[in-house]
């Protein structure tokens, strides 16, 4: 991955304190400038005119002044190797702002934080982080609350993803590009969703015999030409012993989180779809549920 910009919006809460932790470590590992940003919203400002602080100032460029000084004081250690920070305080809906600002850059990468227990679960859906996931066009890490966290910098024990989208895909390419870089593992996982709750699947001996066969042979096949197909998505340039291919059954967030916790991921890759009804309904049952759900940071990639 080629970084040189992150974008780190924060509302100055605790969750979004603890991102900045991996804004800075990510710009490091890149050499990568930071700019982070704080959206007030209009109702919130001072109203222009209503008196002046002491040297002269408005009250509304004071308390600019002081919002910049807050979201400069979460990074502790400055910037080292002539990397730059600049604080940028905007007035407007936060999303749009985000949005507006990961283009205009253009940011190469978006580090924001999750609310909640469990990611952004206790906010509606169209909550800022999620529209961000869903409309930024770089790619978005989303890191868990600190108390929630289970994984450590660098990223070594890498997990994606993919379901041989479009923008699976790109997750997968972006996977790899990583774990070339870190000198970590990966594993790309599909899982296959069935008619039925996984586990547990049908008892094929159950089944009438030839409905058995045909039960089991559809079930060897799909598990297969999916195991085949992410064989096929590792470069040669990468060993065996770094980059693994795993095919489950069952639902599929449930199947992604399950597998990270079982090999202690560090990072979860996963694409995130367009915006029409039939990619919103997907990405509110995958990537919306991983993103809500992991303990570890969460990096998406829209096609």
């Amino acid at each position: 991955m080629k970084i040189t910009r992150v974008l780190y919006p924060t509302d100055l809460s605790e969750a979004s304190a603890h991102a900045a932790e991996w804004a800075a470590a990510v710009a490091g590992f890149y050499n990568a400038s930071i700019t982070a940003l704080h959206v007030v919203s209009p109702i919130l400002m001072a109203v222009p005119g209503l008196g002046t602080s002491l040297g002269g100032h408005s009250r509304e460029e004071t308390e600019t002044e002081d919002l910049r000084r807050n979201v400069a004081a979460l990074f502790r250690e400055p910037l080292t190797d002539g990397r730059q920070l600049d604080v940028l305080i905007d007035v407007g809906q936060p999303a749009q702002r985000i949005l507006e600002r990961a283009a205009g850059l253009p940011a190469d990468l978006i580090v924001i934080g999750t609310h909640g227990v469990s990611g952004f679960e206790h906010l509606v859906l169209g909550s800022v982080t999620e529209k961000v996931v869903r409309k930024a066009t770089c790619p978005v890490l989303t890191v868990p609350p600190r108390a929630h966290a289970t994984s450590r910098l660098p990223f070594k024990r890498l997990l994606c993803a993919v379901d041989f989208s479009d923008a699976s895909l790109a997750a997968a390419a972006g996977a790899l590009s990583l774990t070339q870089e870190s000198g970590g593992t990966l594993t790309l996982l599909h899982v296959l969703e069935w008619p039925w709750d996984e586990p547990p699947p049908p008892n094929i001996k159950e089944l009438p015999l030839e409905q058995g066969r045909a039960l089991a042979e559809f079930r060897r096949y799909s598990e297969e030409s999916a195991k085949k197909r992410l064989d096929g998505l590792i470069p040669a340039t990468i060993p065996s012993s770094r980059a693994v291919t795993r095919v489950t059954n069952g639902k599929s967030y449930v199947q992604i989180l399950h597998v990270a916790d079982e090999e202690q991921t560090d990072l979860i890759i996963i694409g995130v779809h367009g915006r029409n009804p039939v990619d919103m309904a997907l990405f509110g049952s995958t990537t919306n549920q991983v993103v809500r759900r992991a303990t570890c940071p969460v990096l998406t990639f829209r096609q």
